[in-house]
């Protein structure tokens, strides 16, 4: 019987889909990181002006919880967001202690651009699926998403 290749990964675990599914995040990571980079931009970055151009103008800590990153790592992300004129920060009329962050039309186009390149990536990561391929593999994501979020709740 031969050896198997040193530098192969076994069966046993190459065939589990929790494998899969975190060698396939591992390298959709890199695509976005390097992708969004190229842009001179980030994650974070994306994720802000998305969730304010769908839900509107936010708080820092409804932002934060919209949009799923830590307050310390959303004003780092603020700062710079609104150094580039993506986003205005202005007092709350409600409470004049907290701010209420609001996207620009600057940033609305930033977030047009950077929709574009995520579409390319997205190409590029799901290259060997046909569309119904695609919708199903986002189909079935998506409820394992939901079931695992609603039961960690």
């Amino acid at each position: 019987m031969p050896a198997p290749a040193a530098d192969v990964a076994p069966t046993r675990l190459t065939s589990l889909p929790s494998w899969l599914l975190t060698q396939t995040a591992a390298h959709a990571g890199r695509l976005v990181t390097d992708g969004l980079a190229a842009a001179d931009a980030r994650g974070y970055h994306y994720r802000v002006l998305a969730t304010l151009a769908e839900h509107g103008p936010a708080s820092q800590a409804t932002l934060g919880r919209r949009s799923g990153i830590h307050l310390s790592d959303l004003v780092a992300t603020l700062n710079e967001l609104a150094e580039r004129d993506l986003v205005r920060r202005s007092p709350d009329p409600g409470d004049r202690r907290r701010n209420v962050i609001t996207i620009t039309g600057t940033g609305r186009e930033r977030l047009d651009r950077l929709a574009e390149l995520l579409d390319g990536v997205q190409e590029q990561l799901l290259a060997p699926l046909n569309n119904r391929e695609r919708a199903q593999l986002t189909e079935l994501l998506t409820r394992l998403l939901a079931h695992h979020t609603a039961v960690s709740r």
